[in-house]
C-alpha cells in the first residue's frame, strides 16, 4: 500500500488517478478545458495585438510577437499558470513614446534591458514589495493611460494623425471634428457598436453567439463592412518576417535610456504581479474553487516576465506583462493550467506564419477603435468608487492627471509623494481632548499616535494637575516608539507625584506595551495564542466566574480580531457559505477543528459529538441530526469530501470498552451503541490491527479509537447521498485521528478506508499540516 503525507497530497492523488494515463505518470497530457480555453484567449489576442502595435507606432507584427512570446515563455515560466501575458494596453503610451525618442531598434533593446532587470529583482525576492504601491495610484496610472490611448485612437477613429502629446490630441480634436473621414467613421463606429452590444444579445441566439469573442465579432464585422462596401480605409500592412526589424545597440543619454528600462520595468512589474492576484482572487471564486491550480508564486511571475521581455525585445516584439482581459477570459473558459496560455501562444505563431493575408484585409480604424474602447474602459468607475470609499480620491486624480498630461513615470512620482503627504497629513489630525469627569482627568487621543502629535500630548499631559486620577484613553490602532516613550515617561512622573494614571486601548484594553508589540499575534488563526493576545489580564478580570470570561473573551474577540476578519465574514455573509469539506469530529473541547487544521471562516462544514459516530441510516431512533447534516452537505453544499476525525483518549471510546451488560440505558449509553461495530470490528481483527505511523497502538483505546474512524467511514458509505457521489467519483471519504499529547495529525493511508486489513494512519508532519485542512 503506497502512504501519502499531506491531505491536499493524498486528496489529489486518488482524485487524479481515474484520468491518469497508464504507464509513465509524467506523460504530457493536456485537458480539453484548456484546448478550449487556448482558443477563446487567441481569439481575443489576436486583434488586440494588432490594436495595441498600431496605437504605439510599432511595427504590426511587433504585437504578435509579443503575443506569442508571452503565451509561451511567460505562460511556461512564470508563477501564475492561468494569468495570460502579452502587449499590453497599460503600455502603450509608455512605448509609443520611446518608440518617438529612440526610434523601434533601440525601444526593443530597451525592453530586452527591463527584462533582465526584472529577473534581478525576482531573485532578490522583492515581488511582494510591488504591492505595497497603494491601489489608488495604480488605478489612477492606468486610468491616465486609458484617456491617453482614447484621445490619441479617437483621431485615427475620425480618419486622421493623433499628435505626439495627449494635450496637442485635445486641443486638435476640433479641428479633427471638422475634417472627418466618413469611410474611417463608419467602420470604427460598427466596430464599437458589435463590441459594446455584442455580449448583450438576449436568448439563445446571445449564448450561442458569446462563444465567439466580442473583440473578434466587432473587427470581423467591420473587416466585411469594409470590403463589401469598398471602403477606402488604411488596412493592416503586414510586412515580410525576412524584413522584421531586430533590436540594435541602445543610442542616446545614458540617463535617459536608464529612466526607460526603470519605467518599463515599473509598469510591466507592477500590472503583472496585480493582475496575477487578481487572477488568484478569480480562480477561487470560480465554481470549482480552482482546485488544482496553485496560486501565484510572485517572485517566479516577475522572473517569467522577465524572461519573456528578453525573449520578445530580442526578436523584435513590444514589452510584455500580464494583461487582465484575457486572464480573465482565460479564466472564465474554464482553464486548468498552463497549457492554455502557451497553447494560445502557439496559435499566434501559426496565424502570423498562415494567416496574414486575412490579416491584411482588417481596416486600421476598427483596430483603433477597438483599442479607444479599451482605454475607455481603463478608467474603471468601481475603481474609482473604492478609492472614493477609502479616501483617496486625490491620490487616484493627481496621479491620473500627471500620467496625462506629464507622462507615466512622472504621473506615478507625483502619486506617491502626494499619497505619502496625505499620509502625514492624516497623522498629524490626531485629535487631544481633556475633560474633567467625576472628579478625574480623561485625555482621549482619537487617530494615530505618533511622534508628530508627541507635542500636542506633552503640552495636554503637563497642563494636568499634580495628584489627581488620570485616564488616557487610546483610540487609535497605532502608537509608534516615540510616542510611548513619551506616555511613560509621563506616566512615571505622574505616579511620583501622588497621581494615577490608567491607559486604555480600543474597547477598554489596559495599555501596557507599545502598540505594535501588544498586537503582533492579532492575525486570525494563527499562530495560536489561546485567544489572549499576549495581553496581561486585567486585574478585575481575574479570577472570573465561567460567564463572565466568556464575556471577557467575547470582548477581546470584537477588539482584536472581529476587525481583522470583519471584511471576509461580510463577503460570506454576501455570497453565502460554501465549504470543500464536511468535517465530522468529537465533542472533545481538547479538540479545536480551526486550529488544526489552519482553516477559517466558509473552511469547513463542521459536525460534532460524543465519539465521532454515524449512525447507520434505520438505526437513528429519533435523532436524524448526523443523517440531516450528511444529506445537507452532500446534496446541498456539493462538499468535494468528507472526514471523519478521531483522537486519542476518547472518552466515548473508554466508555465503550467498560461498558457492561447491565448497566443502565441512559441517553449517553444509548448513543455509543451507534460505536458497537467499532467494538466487533476491532474484536474480528485482533490479530491485525489497526497502525498508526508505523507502530502498534499504544493500548486498546487507541486501538479503538482507530477504528472507530476506519468503521464511521464504512457507515458513511451506506448513506444513500454518499454512495451517489462516491459512484460518480465527484465525493472523497478520509479518516483522521489526532493525537492531542503530540499534537500530531494522522491520515489514513488508503481512502477507500476498510476495504483491506492493513487499516493505516500516516503521520503528517508539522510543515504539511496546514495542508491537512480543507
Amino acid at each position: 500500500m503506497t502512504l501519502c503525507t499531506p491531505a491536499r497530497t493524498t486528496a489529489r492523488r486518488h482524485s487524479q488517478r481515474p484520468h491518469s494515463p497508464p504507464g509513465n505518470g509524467r506523460r504530457f497530457r493536456i485537458a480539453g478545458a484548456d484546448l478550449s480555453a487556448s482558443v477563446t484567449v487567441f481569439l481575443i489576442a489576436l486583434p488586440l495585438s494588432l490594436g495595441i502595435a498600431l496605437a504605439t507606432g510599432a511595427p504590426l507584427q511587433a504585437g504578435l510577437v509579443a503575443a506569442a512570446v508571452g503565451g509561451i515563455v511567460a505562460g511556461r515560466l512564470g508563477g501564475s499558470p492561468l494569468q495570460v501575458s502579452g502587449p499590453a494596453a497599460g503600455l502603450t503610451v509608455v512605448t509609443a513614446e520611446l518608440i518617438q525618442r529612440y526610434g523601434w531598434r533601440t525601444t526593443c533593446a530597451i525592453t530586452v534591458l527591463a527584462g533582465l532587470a526584472q529577473i534581478a529583482l525576482a531573485a532578490l525576492r522583492v515581488a511582494r514589495s510591488a504591492l505595497a504601491v497603494s491601489p489608488a495610484i495604480v488605478h489612477g496610472m492606468l486610468a491616465g493611460i486609458g484617456v491617453t490611448i482614447a484621445v490619441a485612437q479617437l483621431h485615427i477613429v475620425l480618419g486622421g494623425t493623433p499628435q505626439s502629446s495627449t494635450v496637442d490630441n485635445l486641443l486638435g480634436l476640433p479641428s479633427q471634428l471638422a475634417e472627418v473621414h466618413p469611410a474611417a467613421l463608419s467602420v470604427s463606429a460598427l466596430t464599437i457598436v458589435v463590441l459594446l452590444l455584442w455580449p448583450r444579445i438576449p436568448g439563445r441566439a446571445g449564448a450561442f453567439a458569446r462563444r465567439i469573442p466580442a473583440a473578434l465579432a466587432a473587427v470581423a464585422a467591420a473587416t466585411g463592412l469594409a470590403a463589401l462596401a469598398g471602403l477606402r480605409v488604411p488596412r493592416v500592412d503586414l510586412e515580410s518576417w525576412q524584413s522584421h526589424a531586430l533590436p540594435g545597440l541602445p543610442e542616446g543619454p545614458v540617463l535617459g535610456l536608464l529612466a526607460a528600462v526603470l519605467t518599463i520595468t515599473l509598469v510591466t512589474s507592477v500590472q503583472s504581479l496585480l493582475s496575477a492576484v487578481a487572477v488568484d482572487k478569480l480562480v477561487a471564486a470560480r465554481t470549482d474553487h480552482g482546485h488544482g491550480v496553485p496560486r501565484s508564486r510572485l517572485d517566479r511571475e516577475l522572473a517569467g516576465q522577465g524572461a519573456a521581455n528578453v525573449v520578445s525585445g530580442a526578436l523584435g516584439g513590444l514589452p510584455v506583462a500580464g494583461v487582465a482581459v484575457r486572464s480573465v477570459a482565460n479564466v472564465s473558459a474554464g482553464a486548468v493550467s498552463r497549457h492554455s496560455t502557451m497553447l494560445h501562444g502557439l496559435w499566434v505563431v501559426l496565424a502570423a506564419l498562415l494567416l496574414i493575408p486575412v490579416l491584411d484585409l482588417i481596416p486600421l480604424p476598427a483596430l483603433a477603435a477597438l483599442v479607444m474602447v479599451v482605454g475607455v474602459q481603463m478608467v474603471s468607475i468601481t475603481h474609482i468608487r473604492t478609492v472614493t470609499r477609502h479616501r483617496e480620491v486625490l491620490v487616484y486624480a493627481v496621479t491620473l492627471s500627471g500620467t496625462v498630461v506629464i507622462g507615466v513615470l512622472e504621473g506615478v512620482a507625483l502619486g506617491v509623494a502626494f499619497a505619502v503627504a496625505v499620509a502625514l497629513h492624516r497623522l498629524t489630525r490626531t485629535r487631544i481632548t481633556h475633560e474633567e469627569r467625576d472628579g478625574g482627568h480623561l485625555v482621549r487621543v482619537r487617530g494615530q499616535l505618533t511622534f508628530l502629535a508627541v507635542p500636542r500630548l506633552s503640552r495636554t499631559l503637563h497642563h494636568l494637575p499634580p495628584g489627581a486620577g488620570v485616564v488616557v484613553e487610546l483610540d487609535g490602532s497605532f502608537m509608534d516608539h516615540a510616542a510611548y516613550e513619551a506616555l511613560t515617561e509621563w506616566q512615571a512622573s505622574y505616579i511620583r507625584q501622588g497621581g494615577t494614571v490608567e491607559m486604555t486601548g480600543p474597547g477598554g484594553g489596559r495599555i501596557t506595551e507599545p502598540a505594535s508589540e501588544a498586537h503582533t499575534c492579532c492575525r486570525p488563526w494563527t499562530p495560536w495564542r489561546n485567544h489572549h493576545c499576549g495581553e496581561h489580564p486585567p486585574a478585575d478580570e481575574t479570577p472570573h466566574p465561567t460567564g463572565h470570561q466568556l464575556a471577557s473573551g467575547i470582548r477581546k474577540f470584537q477588539r482584536n480580531t472581529a476587525p481583522l476578519v470583519r471584511d471576509e465574514l461580510a463577503r460570506l455573509a454576501r455570497e453565502g457559505q460554501r465549504p470543500s469539506q464536511l468535517f465530522l469530529t468529537c465533542a472533545d473541547s481538547r479538540l479545536v477543528t480551526s486550529m488544526i487544521t489552519s482553516s477559517g471562516p466558509g473552511d469547513l462544514f463542521t459536525v460534532r459529538n460524543v465519539g465521532n459516530l454515524v449512525p447507520l441510516p434505520g438505526e437513528e431512533s429519533g435523532d436524524d441530526s448526523v443523517a440531516a447534516a450528511i444529506e445537507y452537505a452532500v446534496d446541498v453544499l456539493r462538499v468535494e469530501s468528507i472526514t471523519v476525525c478521531g483522537h486519542s483518549g476518547c472518552g466515548a471510546m473508554q466508555a465503550l470498552l467498560a461498558a457492561g451488560p447491565d448497566d443502565p440505558q441512559t441517553p449517553l449509553r444509548r448513543w455509543l451503541r451507534h460505536g458497537l461495530p467499532s467494538l466487533e470490528r476491532m474484536a474480528s481483527r485482533h490479530h491485525v490491527w489497526a497502525r498508526i505511523s508505523g507502530r502498534l497502538p499504544a493500548d486498546a483505546v487507541e486501538q479503538l479509537c482507530l477504528t472507530n474512524v476506519v468503521q464511521q467511514l464504512e457507515h458513511l458509505k451506506a448513506y444513500e447521498p454518499v454512495a451517489r457521489r462516491l459512484a460518480e467519483g465527484t465525493l472523497q471519504l478520509h479518516g483522521m485521528y489526532f493525537h492531542v499529547g503530540e499534537a500530531q495529525a494522522y491520515l489514513l493511508a488508503d481512502p477507500a478506508a476498510g476495504t483491506g486489513y492493513d487499516d493505516v494512519f500516516d503521520r503528517v508532519q508539522p510543515a504539511a499540516l496546514a495542508q491537512a485542512g480543507a
